[in-house]
């Protein structure tokens, strides 16, 4: 596990991931499984839901009948959760907001909840379909993209076996980011419709209607201000439910989904006007349509700008009105209430919080201020300043001229203090404001969630001390015991129990079935790893998870892969930073050296690639593209065949992700030192005997430290290194003139070589990398080659592989996100003290 340690109140070093706490991080409440009356009742509303159905005997209305039974229980219990929530008395309630929750499938989840996924035959008798037939008729829920929103869903996992009095708050998406389609080489989004027949695992619910409006004025009345929006908005709330195991705890995921205040303009409709008469409805509607609309033009940043805001100003109504039912006033909000920011999109929650407070509830300014700082705290996910949002001033005044007046008051408030600190210091000011005054001025809303937040937390020991360093330094200066650490955890549930059940029943085999409740428990495998009859056991389920991931790729590729070659796989958001061109580079290197001496006792590799780039990100697509063409020519090079093949599986989601990380052998996590905040696909891949090739970066350190720094594939310079080596100036051509392997490489990509139909298609990508080259591949190349070595040494040894991969499991004891959920309540979400 990772190393204990106290948390730092300094902010040069924050602190690392503590170990579970014996009470908080485990699972061992109530029994989740059900009751008889339960059981009775999922029986009932099965067969009536069947009954009503003319095509029953379809496996589609199987499934649907299935997710309504589980449903209804609970609903039930869902109930009773928040009965007992309101009642709570120190306790305070966490209110989790995001744009995104990627939350997969829940038909499995729920299943295994209710401890009925394997028990279906007797519960439901001769009707009762097969899981995997429940499971694949169910469409993954289109609400998260990529680590982000994923790590959101498995902290609603956690707050629900964990028992914490919780809401996450999100956007109710109908066409998700997009569906990616792959035509000839080239990514094509297309509408992700997975509401198109609904989802039984959500509850509308009627009742809960807010009015969220834009633009308009704002008037003074007396001693106050109040804003009058020129356009409303109503926020009508659907609750999807996620089941706690072990226990029978629901938490919510509050979604808002954006409908017109009014109807039609019948007048204008009369007329003959149809467009104009309902475009107010057309304009309420954009709001639901997809995760990140494309923001390169300026509708498209007008749109993101009200999406978060619909979401902040929806969900901070609703927990203020909680409140009120419960308590009957505003004062004791923060003292009862965490509202914590994942990233900077929700980080208008705190201008929002102060204009409920001042205007609405007549509180005064400095008393509504504690109230705020008191409730607040932010995690920050990117030490990229570009990837920090800020907003144009024109547009924010337009779109939010009270907040921008909140906004100014706040930053005034807050400069004055500085200059009391740093008189005559105008640069640190500069810095520090949440105004930014270079060029177009604008709003800074990573500057503002910092301002505002009572904690601000990292996600991985590098990237916190990092974010204290560089990107927040003038404020961690400032505050030092405002900033700390939590490391990302995943949920083993999904991630292990669920998606690798083989793997999932040696380790009880093994070890018994404590892990299961207690991800600690997986170290006492380590006395095992070495092993002969668990390391034959070990690859026997590794290679059945790589024959359901090679039958996948023949169905939807075509393309027919060896499962006893070594699955090297890199899936996650298509990025610059994370590097999958270093990773294509690796593939021409190794197919030119096969090439040039097919003799040699090459280790037969499938490499396997799965992500989206944003739509409007150039340099990503290109890569998409370049895979692609790499992967035409290698496939079909009868020099190669049988000791290379590479694969790009479209359409990457949680329930891909199922699929390929069981069947993974090697796990690629190769960002530029310094730039990945923390990952949990690293986790994930170990988790399921994975071993990891990767960057000291992000939460690779910390895993190395774990299962011992030799256990891991580490290559490339280090984040230090990295800074430096900028600073000093990079001269990427350089390090391609001092390695002919790497040359020759570059030279394949640029004239032609993978794309004879336009050979110049690759040049200036080529150009970038031999002029700039700002995320070190070269600098990098001939490290990576060189651990890919290591790993085509080790493979050839079975039995030292198993050994090693099961090492790689024994070490993530401290990665589970019960540990994370319990960090953050502890140092992050108590109330303060007094």
């Amino acid at each position: 596990m990772p190393k204990t340690t106290p948390r730092k109140t300094t902010a040069a070093a924050p602190s690392a991931p503590s170990a579970p706490p014996a009470r908080a991080a485990r699972a061992t409440v109530t029994p989740g499984g059900m009751s008889p009356a339960e059981r009775a009742e999922f029986t009932r509303a099965w067969k009536r839901e069947l009954g009503q159905r003319s095509d029953a005997d379809t496996a589609a209305a199987r499934s649907h009948a299935a997710a309504v039974a589980a449903r209804t229980v609970l609903a039930d219990r869902w109930a009773a959760t928040q009965a007992a929530d309101a009642r709570r008395s120190a306790q305070r309630r966490v209110h989790y907001l995001s744009m995104e929750f990627l939350m997969g499938r829940a038909m499995h989840n729920a299943l295994a909840a209710l401890q009925v996924d394997a028990h279906l035959g007797e519960l439901l008798g001769a009707q009762a379909p097969k899981l995997g037939e429940l499971v694949a008729n169910v469409p993954d829920a289109a609400l998260g993209n990529g680590g982000l929103g994923r790590l959101a869903a498995c902290f609603l996992d956690s707050f629900a076996t964990l028992g914490l009095p919780s809401f996450g708050y999100g956007l109710r998406y109908e066409h998700g980011m997009f569906m990616q389609v792959i035509q000839d080489g080239r990514q094509v989004e297309q509408p992700d419709d997975w509401l198109r027949h609904g989802s039984p695992w959500e509850l509308m619910r009627p009742e809960l209607r807010y009015p969220v409006g834009f633009g308009g004025m704002v008037q003074t009345s007396g001693r106050h201000r109040r804003w009058v929006p020129g356009e409303l908005l109503v926020a009508q709330a659907f609750d999807f439910v996620v089941p706690g195991h072990g226990t029978r705890h629901v938490s919510t995921l509050r979604q808002w989904n954006a409908q017109a205040s009014r109807p039609i303009d019948l007048e204008t409709f009369s007329r003959g006007e149809h467009a104009a008469a309902a475009r107010h409805l057309h304009d309420a509607d954009a709001l639901n349509w997809v995760l990140y609309p494309d923001d390169s033009t300026p509708a498209g940043r007008e749109l993101r700008l009200r999406q978060e805001y619909f979401l902040v100003s929806a969900s901070v109504q609703d927990m203020l009105a909680r409140h009120l039912r419960e308590h009957g006033e505003v004062r004791s909000f923060g003292r009862l209430n965490a509202v914590h920011l994942n990233d900077t999109h929700p980080a208008l929650v705190p201008a929002e919080l102060m204009r409920l407070l001042v205007d609405e509830h007549c509180l005064e300014w400095d008393e509504a201020w504690a109230v705020t700082h008191e409730a607040v705290s932010y995690t920050n996910h990117t030490l990229m300043p570009e990837a920090l949002e800020t907003w144009s001033l024109p547009l924010f005044e337009r779109m939010l001229p009270r907040h921008l007046e909140i906004v100014y008051e706040i930053n005034a408030r807050f400069l004055a203090e500085v200059r009391a600190l740093h008189p005559g210091d105008d640069a640190r000011v500069a810095r520090m404001s949440l105004i930014d005054e270079n060029a177009e001025r604008r709003v800074r809303m990573g500057a503002l969630a910092v301002v505002a937040s009572r904690r601000v937390n990292g996600v991985s020991a590098l990237h916190s001390a990092l974010m204290v360093q560089t990107l927040f330094r003038d404020y961690a200066e400032l505050w030092p015991e405002r900033f700390l650490n939590v490391t990302n955890g995943v949920t083993p549930r999904r991630w292990l129990q669920q998606a690798n059940p083989g793997l999932s029943a040696l380790l009880d085999s093994h070890i018994g079935t404590g892990w299961r409740s207690d991800l600690g428990a997986l170290a006492s495998l380590a006395r095992k790893a070495g092993g002969k009859r668990i390391g034959q056991e070990f690859l026997a389920v590794k290679r059945a998870n790589k024959e359901r991931l090679a039958a996948h790729i023949r169905r939807e590729l075509g393309l027919t892969v060896d499962p006893a070659s070594l699955f090297d796989v890199q899936i996650k958001r298509i990025h610059e930073y994370k590097r999958q061109l270093l990773n294509v580079l690796h593939v021409v290197a190794r197919w030119q050296a096969i090439v040039a001496d097919p003799g040699a006792a090459w280790q037969p590799r499938t490499v396997v690639f799965a992500g989206k780039a944003a739509s409007a990100y150039v340099a990503a697509k290109e890569v998409i593209r370049l895979i692609h063409d790499v992967a035409r020519v290698v496939n079909a090079d009868p020099r190669t065949n049988g000791l290379l093949k590479v694969a790009f599986v479209p359409n990457y989601g949680v329930s891909l992700a199922e699929l390929i990380i069981p069947a993974a052998d090697l796990s690629q996590q190769i960002s530029t030192a310094g730039t990945e905040a923390s990952g949990t696909g690293n986790m994930k891949f170990a988790l399921n005997g994975a071993c990891t090739i990767g960057t000291w970066d992000g939460a690779n350190i910390e895993m190395a430290q774990a299962m011992g720094p030799e256990q891991m594939f580490v290559f490339g310079l280090r984040a230090e290194e990295v800074a430096r080596i900028r600073a000093e100036g990079w001269d990427p051509r350089a390090r391609v003139d001092a390695n002919p392997a790497l040359r020759a490489v570059l030279d394949a990509i640029a004239d032609g070589t993978f794309s004879h139909n336009e050979p110049a298609r690759y040049r200036s990508l080529v150009q970038q990398m031999l002029q700039r080259d700002p995320y070190f591949l070269t600098a990098d190349f001939a490290s990576y080659l060189d651990a890919q070595r290591e790993v085509d040494a080790l493979y050839a040894q079975p039995a030292a592989w198993a050994a090693r991969a099961l090492r790689n499991i024994a070490g993530m004891g401290g990665f589970s996100v019960d540990r994370t959920i319990a960090d953050y309540a502890r140092d992050v979400w108590t109330a303060p003290a007094g």
